[in-house]
């Protein structure tokens, strides 16, 4: 089993689906989780269930969407910890399924807001604290219509192929210089809310829980993987 005693870890989105699993999972391992989103009430949830499971957790809600939110949360971050080991970005928006010509340009907005510009954001500011640590590594969960675009899907995949293209820009800038490394992740069809909300007629029980995406994540974040690292996690449930 991976051991992540004594580690630091971020993850966004950590107050539902694969972000509040993910959590949960780390702090199982021995880290010290802090469950950023935008739900107060769901985080306290997450970190409550963390510490009946012996784990250790801290809550620091943000907006991706506000524009000085993840300055603040880098600069709370570095204020505590000196390093930050792992970073997990889960969080992302799903906007209105609709043909490109049907596109709400406020709903585009703020998925390429949430989505791309909020990822640029919390690698610029987490690097420095990431450059720090021991054995740093970034885990980026993307989706296949970024690789792999289809009809309707236009908003979400172009925010997200526009996310992963800088999470993968950003691997090869440090891979040679930093210790720092980085995952892209495919988590595949997973039984979450935004699964729910993009497929409504489908049997959610077709679909693998959170936890095990979680569970590979910190399998892969005991590995010396190659940077930049993709994989699409597809173990059904």
């Amino acid at each position: 089993m991976t051991d992540l005693t004594g580690q630091v870890a971020l993850v966004t989105g950590a107050s539902r689906g694969i972000g509040a699993a993910t959590a949960q999972a780390l702090t199982a391992a021995g880290a010290h989780v802090i469950l950023t989103g935008r739900d107060a009430k769901a985080l306290e949830a997450v970190e409550e269930a963390i510490f009946a499971a012996g784990g250790s957790a801290t809550i620091a809600p943000v907006d991706l969407a506000e524009g000085d939110g993840i300055a603040r949360l880098a600069q709370a971050i570095g204020g505590r910890w000196p390093t930050l080991d792992i970073l997990v970005h889960a969080a992302a928006v799903l906007p209105q399924l609709t043909g490109v010509t049907d596109i709400d340009a406020k709903s585009l907005a703020n998925a390429l807001t949430i989505n791309a510009s909020a990822t640029q954001a919390l690698i610029a500011r987490f690097d420095p604290l990431l450059r720090k640590a021991k054995n740093p590594r970034l885990i980026h969960l993307t989706t296949s219509v970024a690789m792999s675009p289809r009809a309707w899907w236009g908003a979400y995949a172009a925010s997200k192929a526009a996310a992963e293209v800088l999470v993968d820009c950003y691997a090869q800038e440090v891979r040679n210089i930093t210790p720092i490394r980085v995952a892209i992740i495919d988590p595949g069809a997973t039984r979450t809310a935004m699964r729910a909300k993009a497929y409504p007629g489908e049997d959610p029980a077709r679909n693998k829980e959170p936890a095990v995406v979680a569970d590979r994540i910190i399998a892969l974040l005991g590995e010396q993987f190659a940077s930049p690292h993709r994989e699409r996690v597809n173990q059904s449930s």
